[in-house]
């Protein structure tokens, strides 16, 4: 018996743990999707049919290479733009590669760092450290260029300059203990968030059990086991 995450291979439609058809929802009226036709949305002239596609590749694992390709695509995606300026479809083709293991993924995600839109940049440095490819450290290093001292808010917007929890928690997943200096002053960062991360990130680099305890405190103490933070 397949579950909700498990695929078929080739044109046949996806099934889940009543071996009934997975629909494409919205997308597509509650029809099922086969593969084909989900990479075959991600060029729909509906950049909610493409929004949608994104997040099905990655929602169900397709890791094709047809798929990885169309989604390594999508991320140079110009024509899905919000109206200050995000890219919806980059973001979740940046969310779906961080699912699929396909380490060619990687220098595209990297890329995808400096764009404009700063949940582009989260997306990205969430999929990197989910490919687990330490190749990309210096790039997330790059992010917290400027320290503390340079993460006031962006006016007009509900984020800081840089997705910085993001990032430090994906330098700490990839075991980047050359980061060490720009992660230490974040374990004092205002924003709890944030501070958590780096805290995270410190003991999963040095082992040292002084940022675990700190972390289990700042959690309310209900963790008693700090490697159940990692």
């Amino acid at each position: 018996m397949q579950d909700s995450e498990s695929k078929t291979p080739g044109a046949s439609p996806l099934v889940g743990a009543d071996n009934a058809p997975l629909t494409g929802g919205e997308a597509e009226g509650g029809d099922a999707w086969t593969v084909e036709q989900a990479i075959a949305a991600l060029n729909h002239q509906e950049p909610n049919r493409r929004y949608y596609a994104a997040w099905w590749l990655g929602r169900f694992r397709v890791d094709e290479p047809i798929a990885v390709d169309a989604l390594i695509r999508a991320l140079d995606d110009e024509s899905d733009r919000t109206a200050d300026g995000g890219y919806p479809l980059r973001r979740n083709a940046a969310r779906a590669l961080g699912k699929l293991g396909a380490r060619r993924a990687v220098t595209p995600l990297v890329k995808c760092l400096d764009c404009p839109d700063f949940y582009v940049r989260e997306a990205a440095a969430q999929a990197l450290e989910g490919l687990g490819d330490s190749s990309c450290a210096s790039a997330l290093r790059g992010l917290l260029v400027g320290g503390v001292e340079d993460t006031e808010p962006i006016a007009g917007k509900p984020h800081l300059k840089q997705p910085y929890d993001a990032v430090i928690e994906a330098i700490g997943t990839l075991g980047a203990t050359e980061a060490l200096a720009d992660i230490e002053p974040f374990i004092n960062h205002p924003i709890a968030r944030i501070q958590y991360a780096a805290l995270r990130a410190m003991y999963q680099l040095t082992g040292d059990r002084v940022y675990g305890d700190r972390l289990i405190v700042a959690l309310g103490g209900k963790i008693y086991n700090c490697d159940a933070v990692l």
